[in-house]
């Protein structure tokens, strides 16, 4: 994605989002109601920040196994700059970080790898954390086995791409030049994922990333205290990783309305008032989406400046 249609993009979708918080307002004074977020914004944005350090934790890792040698602190804000654009369908506008990693010599396509890599196992914790709500074990096993299958495809594309290249082939010759263009990107992006297949790979990588969408899920639910909203453990800690996995499937950037209207929906099946639950969803993604929009252009700025001049990967 171009950086200036990826600005225009995330600058777009948030003006969208104030004007759909302004009719909202107008029905159920959510507004009028923010004073009783504001007192734990800041430890949600911290939290969320320690999600973030050990998303990257995990890219690092990856990087390194790979054999790239990333300065941490710089390599950090090169991560945080994907931030910028992670309201984008299917959050693409992440990968703004090869800009940025190239720098260190990792080339375009290890980044789009990598990318690809944190995706699947994301949304493999993802699933799992919505998964504590689910009220039997049969239709947790029925979850689970969708989402190990899911992954299970995912590997198999990782070992043997050229399934995925025919048929982007196929989508070319009959005029679908951009579905075919995306899927020879996520062909090449799964045959450098081959490399972290290991055992000791995907325990760290799933490790870090499960620590990381377990606190920010035990944040909202933490924020739910905060509110007096009322709901089961199980239940707040599963609410925002569903939200999230709604939002995904929308396709809409940043999963921007989706995710709040599922988070109210969610929060209606145990009485909570609309305006309360409409708060909630707020308050979350404030202190989450848009808090890493606002570190990805920070880290964006202070990359510009102070990181070295591109080189050859």
């Amino acid at each position: 994605m171009n950086p200036r249609t990826a600005v225009v993009a995330a600058l777009a979708c948030t003006a969208a989002y104030v004007a759909a918080l302004v009719w909202a307002d107008a029905r159920n004074q959510v507004f009028a109601q923010l004073p009783r977020v504001a007192a734990w914004m800041p430890g949600l944005a911290a939290v969320a920040f320690a999600s973030y350090g050990l998303r990257y934790a995990r890219w690092h890792w990856l990087l390194r196994r790979a054999g790239h040698g990333v300065p941490a602190a710089a390599g950090f804000a090169g991560y945080l700059a994907g931030f910028a654009f992670t309201a984008t369908p299917g959050k693409v506008g992440e990968l703004v970080r090869a800009r940025y990693f190239t720098r260190w010599g990792v080339p375009p396509a290890r980044t789009l790898s990598a990318f690809v890599y944190e995706r699947a196992l994301d949304l493999l914790t993802v699933a799992l954390l919505a998964a504590l709500a689910v009220p039997s074990g049969r239709l947790f096993g029925i979850v689970l086995a969708f989402v190990a299958g899911l992954i299970g495809a995912v590997a198999a594309v990782a070992t043997r791409p050229r399934w995925l290249l025919r048929l982007a082939a196929r989508m070319r010759a009959m005029g679908w030049r951009r579905t075919a263009r995306t899927g020879r990107m996520l062909a090449l992006g799964l045959a450098g994922c081959r490399l972290w297949l290991t055992p000791r790979d995907l325990a760290v990588s799933f490790g870090l990333g499960l620590a990381a969408w377990t606190i920010t899920a035990a944040s909202f639910a933490w924020l739910l205290q905060g509110l007096d909203i009322a709901v089961p453990l199980r239940a707040a800690l599963s609410t925002y990783p569903t939200a999230m996995l709604a939002g995904a499937a929308s396709m809409l950037p940043g999963g921007i309305g989706t995710t709040e209207a599922t988070i109210v929906a969610l929060l209606a099946l145990h009485a909570v008032p609309l305006g309360t639950a409409m708060l909630a969803a707020v308050g979350i993604r404030f202190a989450t989406l848009w808090v890493a929009v606002a570190c990805g252009f920070a880290a964006i700025g202070w990359l510009e400046r102070h990181a070295p001049t591109p080189r050859r990967a």
